[in-house]
C-alpha cells in the first residue's frame, strides 16, 4: 500500500509532510506534490502532518479522488524529489478547502 497526495495540496503545497519521511518519496511540482507509490514504505508519518489534509492512505482515498492514485505515481517519475521544508505559496491559505482545483494543477 501506499499514501496518495490528494486534490487539496494543488496551489497549497505545504512541505510539512517532506520533513517527516523517512524515505524521501516526495516529489514536487510548481503548485503540488505528490508520492512515489514505489518510494512510499507505508510508514503513516506525513498523513498527520498535512495541514490540509490532502494526504491519504492508498486504501481511504475517496471515490472522488481516485485519479490521484494514478496521478501520484505519474508524476513521481517527472518531477524532482523534494526532501526539505519550503515555504508554502503566499496564497495557500486562500486554497485550503477550496473544491475543483484539478483543472489548476500544473504539471511543468
Amino acid at each position: 500500500m501506499t499514501y496518495v497526495v490528494g486534490e487539496n495540496c494543488i496551489k497549497c503545497k505545504y512541505t510539512d509532510c517532506v520533513d517527516v519521511c523517512p524515505v524521501d518519496c516526495f516529489h514536487e511540482g510548481p503548485n503540488f506534490l505528490v508520492i512515489d507509490p514505489d518510494e512510499c514504505i507505508d510508514c503513516t508519518l506525513c498523513e498527520p502532518e498535512c495541514p490540509a489534509n490532502a494526504i491519504f492512505a492508498e486504501d481511504d482515498l475517496p471515490d472522488d479522488q481516485q485519479q490521484f492514485l494514478e496521478l501520484n505515481a505519474e508524476l513521481a517519475k517527472a518531477w524532482p524529489v523534494i526532501s526539505e521544508v519550503k515555504p508554502a505559496p503566499a496564497d495557500a491559505d486562500e486554497w485550503n478547502g477550496k473544491p475543483d482545483k484539478l483543472q489548476y494543477l500544473q504539471r511543468k
